[in-house]
């Protein structure tokens, strides 16, 4: 029989705790309303996370109100906190202009980038009986637009842009009741604003059979929006690609965020990216191409993966 003195216990003990441990990462995502798609999108990128990690990064999916309100919350929150929202509303707080005039704050020269997000991609989507195949035909035609999202008002813009805001019938529908009002012929097309593909458009393309309408150089100039390909065969019956506008949407965090959770965060999102996009289409249009849209900085620990990935990285973003 083996006796183990209490010397030789005091060192397998030390032996013990000398083991690195395996530190658990608990970070809080700020993104949308329940039911939203871009709160659908948080909970992948949760999931993504945790099994990317094997278990080590945690994500705690808060809900919003909006961008406003996530931008917002960096002054009072810490080094846990990412949030989703579109660069031109970070620099706007920055600049304390717009929703955020008069609210300015240290803190929001403290954003700092991770990753971005599918877009909000705009669709005019039109019935195939309709017989419009460019914005010229539109006149005449009656279109549903929606109330009160983002989508509603870029379509509202884009009519007056185009000089066809006298010449086209606005449905009083609601953007829910979109494919069933373009089925029975109550409208012509509607306006919708997601990440592509849309489930009311791939409804909508899989059922009655539409057209979406590509934007020339000029009428996407216009806009002063970002250029967007939507690829052919996205939608059914789509035999080319559709260029359109988006508003770029990005994943933040703040200075107070250590540069090891900000890398792994960063590193596990692009490696566990394409896992995400088997069940979830709208991650495949997430590419090395949407960085352009980070037009701010990013946080030097996200920076040090796209380095070491081989990334492109302007000089504003570093």
């Amino acid at each position: 029989m083996k006796f183990f003195t209490k010397s030789m216990l005091a060192a397998g003990l030390a032996a013990l705790i000398a083991l690195p441990a395996q530190a658990e990462t608990r970070v809080t995502l700020k993104a949308a309303k329940s039911g939203s798609s871009y709160y659908q999108m948080s909970v992948q990128i949760a999931e993504a996370m945790k099994a990317g990690s094997d278990g080590n990064v945690i994500v705690t999916i808060e809900e919003s109100q909006g961008s406003t309100q996530n931008v917002m919350e960096t002054r009072a929150r810490g080094g846990d906190y990412v949030f989703t929202s579109p660069p031109a509303l970070v620099a706007a707080a920055e600049a304390g202009k717009g929703a955020f005039e008069g609210k300015a704050s240290p803190a929001f020269g403290e954003i700092r980038a991770l990753f971005p997000l599918p877009s909000l991609t705009m669709h005019f989507v039109m019935s195939k009986d309709s017989g419009v195949t460019d914005f010229s035909g539109l006149a005449g035609k009656t279109i549903l637009l929606g109330k009160g999202s983002f989508g509603a008002r870029e379509g509202e813009k884009y009519l007056d842009l185009f000089g066809l805001t006298d010449k086209v019938k606005i449905a009083d529908v609601e953007l829910s009741n979109a494919v069933p009002a373009l089925k029975n012929g109550q409208i012509d097309g509607f306006v919708t604003s997601g990440s592509f593909p849309a489930p009311n458009v791939v409804e909508a393309a899989a059922s009655a059979g539409v057209t979406l309408l590509s934007m020339t150089d000029d009428e996407v100039a216009a806009t002063k929006r970002a250029r967007l390909v939507i690829p052919a065969g996205t939608y059914a019956g789509q035999d080319s690609d559709v260029v359109t506008t988006s508003l770029p949407v990005v994943t933040y965090t703040t200075t107070k965020m250590d540069d090891d959770t900000a890398y792994a965060l960063t590193k596990t999102f692009w490696e566990e990216k394409a896992k995400m996009g088997e069940t979830a289409p709208w991650w495949n249009g997430v590419d090395a191409g949407l960085m352009a849209n980070i037009t701010g900085k990013l946080h030097p620990g996200a920076i040090r993966y796209y380095q070491e990935a081989g990334f492109t990285l302007t000089d504003a973003q570093k």
